[in-house]
């Protein structure tokens, strides 16, 4: 009876086997620099190299600065800090953070970006123990954060950057883009309840806390956004006599001056003349 029942178990485990998933293959970082992680499967999808070069962002200097050099000392091993780039939207939050990254990675051969969707924040602790000791050094990214569901996706992403009892992982880095700097939703207050939401909001407040680096984009103003326009034009072969009223025109149709609308004005523009944008 006992041997009938351990073979009939062995039978069951070998079924629950051959139903479950396969392990995720080890991931291989050779090929690309970029790579998008998809939590789902566990996979890192290589992308190729971000193409906007990092001195067409116009009326950031200060922000290139900051987070270029942030980046070049976490690249040597140096002492450096997850970064909070927060601002309005359109101001070049996440251009700037592929693209000084590119500017670091091309003389330093071990880095890489992962980047994350927001929805897979609540996956970070175990991205970042995936990650730590390996060779290479990760910038992971998170363009346009936000917790919408509230103190658990803050809790995991606290979880991740402090590491819990192992401490968070010596070669990864941490970069967050979003419109709020505490990354709390306007109408938390509303969906959640007063006492609620104020717990909610002495959590989310801690995360943002454990950003060492906060680099605020302010609004365009009028000056920023014709020289981004007059760089662009330039650059690509584009310069008219009415492109100052034209840009005007353009950002006033769509309610708002940015980097964003700089560069969806130069488009427009370039595809009218019959010339192509490398990028």
């Amino acid at each position: 009876m006992e041997t009938d029942l351990s073979a009939e178990l062995r039978r069951i485990a070998d079924a629950l086997e051959r139903l479950a998933p396969p392990a995720p293959p080890r991931p291989d970082f050779a090929g690309a620099r970029l790579f998008r992680h998809d939590a789902a499967t566990g996979a890192f999808i290589a992308a190729p190299d971000y193409a906007l070069p990092l001195d067409l962002l116009i009326g950031v200097e200060r922000q290139k600065g900051r987070l270029v050099e942030n980046l070049r000392r976490f690249s040597l091993g140096l002492p450096s800090n997850h970064a909070l780039l927060w601002g309005v939207r359109g101001t070049g939050k996440s251009s700037l953070a592929k693209g000084a990254f590119m500017e670091v990675a091309h003389g330093a051969p071990l880095m890489r970006l992962v980047e994350i969707d927001r929805d897979e924040v609540a996956a970070l602790p175990a991205l970042f123990e995936l990650l730590r000791g390996r060779e290479e050094r990760f910038v992971v990214l998170c363009d346009d954060l936000s917790f919408e569901d509230g103190a658990a996706a803050a809790k995991a992403l606290k979880s991740a950057l402090e590491g819990g009892v192992s401490g968070p992982p010596e070669n990864t880095l941490f970069v967050a883009t979003s419109n709020r700097r505490h990354l709390m939703p306007r109408d938390h207050i509303e969906h959640r309840g007063a006492i609620a939401a104020a717990e909610d909001a002495e959590e989310e407040v801690s995360v943002s806390d454990r950003f060492g680096l906060w680099i605020g984009f302010p609004p365009m103003d009028q000056a920023a956004y014709l020289a981004a326009i007059h760089t662009y034009a330039e650059r690509f072969g584009l310069t008219r006599d009415d492109l100052d009223r034209r840009a005007l025109q353009w950002s006033q149709l769509r309610g708002s001056r940015s980097g964003r609308v700089a560069w969806q004005f130069i488009r427009d523009l370039a595809g009218e003349m019959g010339k192509a944008l490398p990028v």
